[in-house]
Formats: structure tokens, sequence, C-alpha cells
């Protein structure tokens, strides 16, 4: 965890809890760097790149927290330089509740999930909207651009890979079985050649 991340969410409520139950002397320590933006680095950049989905939480003006599933091919949300991601906003079910909750507070939190290796990065930051932007657009992906939503990163946080479970996405599994497949053929065929052979011995 960073600095900057336990210093936007270690509130004084989550500190007490801490202090309750004991984890206080583990965090104390993150909140002692100094208060500036993180800097996405190089391990950052690779596991944002292969992401084809995330979560993104945004808050309405009504005080509920909203979290909305973003969807593409990999490296949609892209990492424009240490400090800003920005992704293609397509066109989706046309409620724009995220898009109305971010008039009201530009904070997001992303969630970013690799399942199949059990690896989940957190990050908060504020969002900013350029209606009609087509540069984030996707070569060869048929969805509506709307606009482009870019985000200055506050803080980050790498989380451990407890409790997350280990999925594959289908095209990985078809690929792999695919193998299994040809395998099994090949073996057939060489049993079956092994058999006639067996049977036109004298």
């Amino acid at each position: 965890m960073t600095s900057r991340f336990a210093q936007l969410t270690f509130t004084p409520g989550v500190q007490a809890h801490q202090r309750e139950h004991g984890s206080d002397r583990a965090y104390r320590r993150m909140l002692t760097g100094p208060e500036e933006a993180d800097r996405l680095g190089d391990d950052e950049r690779h596991f944002i790149g292969e992401r084809d989905s995330f979560y993104l939480a945004t808050v309405g003006e009504t005080g509920w927290p909203y979290i909305q599933h973003r969807g593409g091919p990999p490296g949609f949300l892209t990492v424009i330089d240490d400090h800003t991601l920005g992704f293609a906003d397509f066109r989706g079910n046309r409620q724009y509740i995220t898009r109305g909750n971010l008039d009201h507070d530009d904070r997001v939190a992303l969630f970013l999930m690799d399942y199949a290796n059990q690896v989940r990065l957190k990050i908060l930051g504020r969002a900013r909207v350029v209606e009609g932007d087509q540069a984030l657009a996707v070569a060869g992906y048929p969805a509506k651009v709307e606009r482009a939503v870019l985000i200055d990163v506050e803080g980050f946080n790498w989380n451990c890979p407890q409790h997350i479970p280990q999925l594959f996405p289908r095209d990985a599994v078809e690929h792999a079985l695919g193998h299994l497949r040809d395998r099994i053929a090949e073996l057939e065929r060489e049993n079956a050649e092994l058999r006639e052979l067996r049977q036109t011995r004298p």
C-alpha cells in the first residue's frame, strides 16, 4: 500500500477501528509519507494494459455510491502518463448515472481484477470528462464512443490474493481444451492403429 492511498482512506473512523483490532501499528507508518499523488510505475502500466475490464465507483448527489462495470479490448484503459489514466466511454444502456455523478463529485475509485493470477489493483483518482472526444477510441472495436474520461491518479494499492477466486477467461480455457482434444484424438488414432496391427498379426 502506498502512503498516499493510506492518507486518503485511513480516516479517523478507520484508524479508530485499526486501534481497536490491533492493526494500527502495522499501518501507522503508511501515513507518514509525502502528501503527493502516486506515480504509476512499470508494474502498474503492465497490469493496467492487460485488463479488458474494470469496476468504476462514483458517488451521487444522494450520497449513495454507485459501481459500474466497464469493458473493452485489453488495453482500452490507457496509461497516458505516470499520473493519468484514460478510456473511451462506450455507449451502454444510456442511464448516465456515472456521468451525472461526475458532475457532482469528480472523485472515483477503480477496481482492476486479474482473477486467473488472483491479483487486484485499486486506484483512487479524480475524473474529468471530454464530451465527443474520440482520441481514446480503440481501432477495430465497434462500440460507439460518446466521450473520453481522463483520471488523475491520487493513490493506488495492490491487494493480497486472499479470498480472490481463481477464474480463467473462456478463450484461454477453450484454447487449452483445444490442445487436449487434439492430443486425445492423436492417442485414439495411435490406439486404433495398434489394435489393427495386433489383429493382423498371426
